[in-house]
């Protein structure tokens, strides 16, 4: 089992996050639900399709926005990145809740577009590291648009030799 020391210095590995293209694909597949919904009769779906993928958008903005801020300290603690993690993700939840409630059925196309939008972030980042794994290109000095960090790791061996 792996774990991190609980006074272990909080750091985030290094990842590719490229907001623009990611904000191309977004609108892209709002365009696409938009035309999409009102092809089936419900426009307005579409519309809060796109509304969730841009939520998403902002929550990883404002994620990225977070993680240089805290990570630029001397001893950036744990349970800042937590809490400012929680609250950001309660208000956008409760945003995205909001709007499905009040604007039900159609609304409930921003609680799908924010669970798209997870997909494309967590693709948008995994398989450049894939690309990168298969071509041995890993190891090296970070981009620019990098946000680099080492997390420090006990590891535990359970198994029995």
């Amino acid at each position: 089992m792996t774990t991190s020391e609980p006074d272990a210095q909080f750091v985030l590995p290094s990842v590719d996050f490229r907001p623009i293209r990611l904000a191309i694909v977004c609108g892209l597949a709002a365009i696409v639900a938009v035309g999409l919904a009102a092809w089936a009769g419900a426009a307005m779906f579409g519309v809060f399709f796109g509304v969730g993928l841009f939520l998403g958008l902002l929550n990883a903005l404002l994620v990225r926005r977070s993680v240089a801020v805290i990570t630029a300290q001397d001893n950036p603690p744990k349970s800042k990145m937590a809490l400012n993690s929680a609250t950001r993700l309660l208000v956008i939840t409760v945003i995205a809740l909001a709007i499905g409630y009040f604007f039900r059925p159609t609304g409930l196309g921003a609680l799908f577009g924010l669970a798209l939008f997870q997909v494309f972030l967590v693709l948008s980042t995994v398989l450049p590291v894939y690309k990168k794994l298969r071509t041995g290109e890993l190891d090296g000095p970070p981009a620019e648009n990098q946000i680099v960090a080492a997390v420090p790791f006990t590891i535990f061996d359970d198994s029995k030799d």
